[in-house]
């Protein structure tokens, strides 16, 4: 099942386990079994410290397909139930991994906090092996199990378990249960999953008070190409530096295709994250991923609150937090995500196979959508707002070839219409003669573009109409030593490229405006530029 270059390449990460691990499968019958029993043996024959045990057990598993991991005659509360491949083969071995000794991931304070906890939780995730989401909310999950006794974390292929989809009407991936009740669905990454259990269980967060960091040089908030560019640049010149991202990559790492970054002709988001990341780690940076910013109290020098209630203090701050999807903000949307309205056509499209869905824009994002769709989908119908469409002329002569493909112009959205909790209409409007149709259809993916994250800056800096951070032309924001790049600024053409090169440029800004800072004492010590 597992080629030979794959099997070579776990031979080498599982050379270095430091404890032998045993992968517990749950006795019984399968359509699936035989293939997922095969699969193990696979992965197992990369290791000696790598066993496989077929076991009637008391445990809460799901059926003949299920298996969790047991070091040392323990159960580590990391289950998987159907086959592990695709974007989830990665989670497999990194539990192997984590399970027997390799570092996690999470930052310590996150440590601290999920240890704290004292509740027994168990959560199931429900996954799309296509879904490049997934795997995230499922290896911090997990991370989570490693850090906890109490907790459980079992991810469940939703393709094979049908009747539990519809049971709980589950149309959009990753959908996470916390002992049974909705926790999170759609948009899910491991910062909002930490938020949610911050609010459910504010005294675990308090206890979880890291020791205090040294007054910083620079504090990027943001993991986008504009954060990591102006973290590496401020590194490069000796400073003392903090990048706080809550999902590093930001929106790159939902790129599927991205052929338009200079030198690289062809790449994809998850690859680009990826090298970022190489990258940043060739300089002294920190990195306090899967948290974000509630607050910043303004000054000579700044202090910068997160959502775990640490605050960092620094002399400049550069705001690097990108945009997210714009909602469309008609009736039946917020109501309907996670059951009928998406915003990730990979993610969610397989949920969607034979059916009928319309993609709400007619730019390169929503013509991409419609495209990767239709080998999945029945039939797609575009949406419009405008006469004419934004999308390159490439994509469109692609969209014109493919007779499952419909584009409507000059229409706009009236209200998405749902039966039995499920999205089973659309209604819609022509702006020319005011007619209004229904179009029955059992999918809408929204793709009309971004909005800028700066909610938490109201009030500290200037922000456009549309919620941008107002920048000169050196990436000054109103506020003496605050600066900002990207996406979330008033800098127009939101592309990768424009974003690194706005990060490089905030930096330099940051840089000189530190050279002219007067010398600021830290407990009784003189810290000039570099801290």
């Amino acid at each position: 099942m597992l080629s030979n270059d794959i099997l070579t390449a776990l031979k080498g990460y599982t050379a270095n386990m430091l404890k032998p691990i045993t992968l517990v499968l749950q006795k019984g019958e399968h359509a699936k079994r035989s293939e997922l029993l095969e699969f193990l043996t696979s992965v197992a024959s990369t290791s000696d410290n790598i066993s496989i045990e077929e076991r009637d057990t008391d445990n809460y598993l799901r059926s003949p397909i299920s298996f969790f991991l047991e070091v040392e005659g323990k159960n580590t509360g990391i289950n998987f139930t159907g086959i592990p491949s695709g974007h989830e083969f990665n989670s497999l071995i990194l539990s192997i991994l984590q399970s027997t000794g390799t570092r996690l991931k999470l930052d310590e304070t996150i440590q601290t906090f999920i240890g704290n906890l004292k509740e027994n939780l168990h959560f199931e995730v429900f996954i799309s092996l296509s879904c490049h989401n997934c795997p995230e909310v499922v290896q911090g999950l997990n991370q989570f199990a490693l850090l906890n006794d109490n907790i459980k974390s079992e991810m469940i292929d939703g393709g094979l378990f049908q009747s539990i989809i519809q049971e709980r009407d589950i149309q959009g991936v990753p959908s996470v249960y916390l002992n049974g009740e909705l926790f999170a669905n759609g948009k899910v990454d491991i910062a909002s999953l930490v938020s949610k259990l911050t609010e459910r269980f504010p005294d675990a967060a308090n206890m979880a008070s890291a020791e205090a960091m040294p007054l910083q040089d620079v504090v990027v908030i943001g993991g986008g190409p504009a954060g990591v560019a102006s973290a590496i640049y401020s590194a490069r010149k000796g400073l003392n530096v903090t990048i706080i991202a809550d999902r590093f990559g930001g929106q790159v790492k939902d790129t599927m295709g991205i052929e338009n970054l200079i030198s690289v002709s062809k790449t994809t988001g998850t690859e680009l994250t990826g090298a970022m990341l190489k990258h940043l780690n060739d300089y002294e940076v920190t990195l306090k991923e899967h948290m974000s910013v509630t607050s910043i109290e303004k000054g000579e020098i700044k202090k910068v609150i997160l959502t775990s209630g640490e605050v960092i203090e620094a002399k400049t701050i550069i705001v690097a937090t990108g945009a997210r999807w714009k909602e469309l903000g008609v009736p039946g949307e917020k109501e309907n995500i996670g059951n009928g309205v998406a915003y990730c056509p990979h993610c969610d499209g397989p949920f969607f196979k034979g059916k009928d869905v319309a993609v709400i824009g007619g730019g390169n994002s929503g013509i991409e959508a419609a495209l990767d769709l239709a080998g999945i989908v029945k039939s797609v119908t575009v949406f419009e707002f405008l006469p004419e469409l934004k999308a390159d002329q490439i994509l469109l002569d692609q969209a014109g070839l493919r007779d499952n493909i419909t584009i409507h112009k000059n229409v706009m959205t009236k209200q998405i219409l749902a039966q039995e909790g499920k999205v089973n209409a659309i209604e819609y409007q022509d702006r020319a003669s005011d007619e209004v149709t229904v179009l029955n259809l059992n999918g809408v993916f929204i793709q009309i573009g971004l909005l800028p994250n700066s909610a938490f800056l109201k009030g500290v800096v200037e922000l456009s109409q549309y919620g941008e951070v107002v920048i000169n032309e050196r990436c000054q924001t109103s506020e003496p030593g605050i600066f900002a790049a990207g996406d979330v600024t008033t800098v127009p053409y939101k592309q990768i490229a424009i974003s690194m090169g706005e990060g490089a440029k905030a930096s330099l800004s940051a840089f000189e405006y530190l050279l002219k800072m007067p010398v600021v004492r830290e407990a009784g010590v003189a810290q000039g530029v570099a801290a």
